[in-house]
């Protein structure tokens, strides 16, 4: 019984920490594209 509780904590945290990471890349990926916009209206291009 505690050995199932276990398993399902650590599944639950990968799975969470996964999609965590995968958040924290598109914010990265958003943040760079808005960066770029901005580089791009300030050199005329």
């Amino acid at each position: 019984m505690m050995r199932k509780i276990i398993v399902a904590a650590a599944m639950g945290g990968l799975l969470l920490g996964t999609a965590a990471c995968n958040t924290v890349k598109g914010a990265g990926k958003d943040i760079q594209s808005a960066g770029q916009a901005g580089s791009d209206a300030i050199n005329g291009k």
